[in-house]
């Protein structure tokens, strides 16, 4: 069988990421679940942070572009959690600990976000009332740091 340049290339990634991803986060099936569950939040994230954004008119291509950069931290958050691990021979419990409080924010912020951009609407309202004392400080910060940013375009 032989391999088309796409092929090739990808496979080639595989290559790559995949033993790096082994070295920085573990091998284990829960490392590679969490993870999963940490990148598709971070997205939910970025879609809500997004929307948001574009509701109260305070999208801004460089704060988005620091927000890749902060995106990128986080993920490097648990992979410096397992690293420890390793200098410490611990089973798992800095990665874990990283891993879920990393979790723990980026839920909050999608919430806050959600409800940003109007979202909040679709909850029942004991729910949303519960929900809005959980992300309460993170959706001041949020409301009051878009008021700042739009403030400095005007």
């Amino acid at each position: 069988m032989k391999l088309n340049k796409p092929q090739i290339f990808v496979s080639a990634l595989g290559a790559i990421f995949v033993p790096l991803f082994d070295f920085l986060y573990g091998e284990a099936d829960a490392v590679v679940t969490i993870m999963a569950a940490l990148l598709f939040f971070v997205v939910m994230d970025w879609l809500s942070g997004i929307r948001a954004a574009k509701k109260d008119h305070t999208y801004a291509s460089k704060y988005g572009i620091d927000g890749v950069f902060r995106t990128f931290f986080i993920l490097l958050l648990p992979a410096g959690g397992h690293l420890l691990d390793g200098v410490f021979g611990l089973p798992g419990a800095i990665f874990g600990a990283l891993a879920i409080g990393t979790i723990y924010h980026v839920l909050q912020s999608m919430t806050a976000n959600s409800i940003r951009a109007g979202w909040g609407d679709w909850l029942p309202l004991p729910v949303l009332d519960s929900i809005l004392k959980w992300v309460g400080s993170e959706l001041d910060k949020k409301i009051k740091r878009a008021a700042e940013r739009k403030g400095a375009e005007e």
